[in-house]
């Protein structure tokens, strides 16, 4: 494997300022399943109410696979005015009370996982990094109308608890932000994450309600202070916007008041009815087949 140092630049005044602060490291990639924008409107939500500097930048030229994930540029006329690249960043940002947190964000690498993870684990390592920790957003057969459920993981189990459905054994199409994970437990890093139940029929759509529910789950787990007024705002407009696009809708209040039943009827009993293995597996498949056009042009 080629020195994995290589494949980033650093700000060495600001590196000194987070060493020894054991900050907690966030890591919010796209390019996965991402329900809801979850994870996407996670990363922007802590960049738009945290103060925050660059502290590492990677050398994405190495990682990105152009012709897959092309950037998206303007034309004018006769010339070309704009071009929106890719940048995969390491933030240092502060919470409401000044805490320092790191907040690695971007799109997935399509290439060099391990080098990549080598790369991130190397530089919690530096830092004295508290843990590691992410976010994600699944469709599930759930109502918008009920408060959004969250399962947690991490590679420390008994550090989990409350989960509102229980997962025997499954086989999916991982991610990097899982492969990191599972890396930074066998390197001895507490790590984990937090998966919103998003409302299958806007698993498509900006669900901030869910958002709000793993930001606050977030900040609880690193110890942080986290400005939250923002995103309950805009989670109650969205609802708001929900019922009124919906009025007109004659089938949409049967189904929501069909899976407000299976809701209410396995919250009160604290059982929970999965699907199987392979129905999770097709599933996942299914929707980052879905993400991706053919041949990604």
């Amino acid at each position: 494997m080629l020195d994995p140092r290589l494949l980033y630049s650093l700000d060495p005044e600001l590196w000194d300022s987070v060493r020894g602060a054991e900050p907690a490291l966030i890591h919010l990639l796209d390019g996965y399943i991402d329900a809801g924008s979850i994870t996407h409107g996670t990363g922007r939500y802590l960049l738009e109410v945290c103060e925050h500097e660059v502290l590492v930048e990677f050398d994405h030229d190495q990682l990105h696979d152009y012709r897959s994930r092309r950037p998206q540029m303007v034309f004018d006329t006769d010339h070309w005015v704009g071009m929106t690249d890719y940048a995969l960043v390491i933030h240092k940002l502060k919470d409401a009370v000044g805490k320092p947190f790191l907040m690695l964000s971007g799109p997935e690498p399509d290439t060099q996982w391990n080098r990549t993870a080598s790369a991130v684990l190397g530089i919690a390592e530096q830092l004295g990094v508290s843990r590691m920790l992410t976010v994600s957003g699944v469709p599930m057969a759930v109502p918008h109308t009920r408060p959004t459920l969250v399962t947690a993981h991490a590679t420390q189990p008994e550090t989990v608890s409350g989960n509102p459905m229980w997962i025997d054994r499954v086989q999916i199409p991982g991610s990097f932000s899982h492969m990191l994970e599972f890396k930074a437990g066998e390197a001895g890093i507490l790590a984990g994450g937090f998966v919103a139940h998003v409302p299958h029929y806007l698993a498509q759509t900006s669900f901030p309600q869910a958002t709000e529910a793993v930001v606050q789950r977030l900040a609880d787990a690193a110890g942080l202070e986290i400005p939250m007024l923002a995103l309950a705002e805009r989670a109650a407009a969205n609802l708001a916007s929900i019922a009124s696009e919906t009025a007109e809708d004659a089938e949409f209040p049967a189904l929501v008041a069909t899976l407000e039943e299976q809701y209410d009827r396995l919250s009160s009993s604290g059982a929970a009815s999965m699907p199987s293995a392979d129905e999770i597996g097709a599933a996942v498949e299914q929707f980052l087949a879905e993400q991706d056009p053919p041949n990604g042009r």
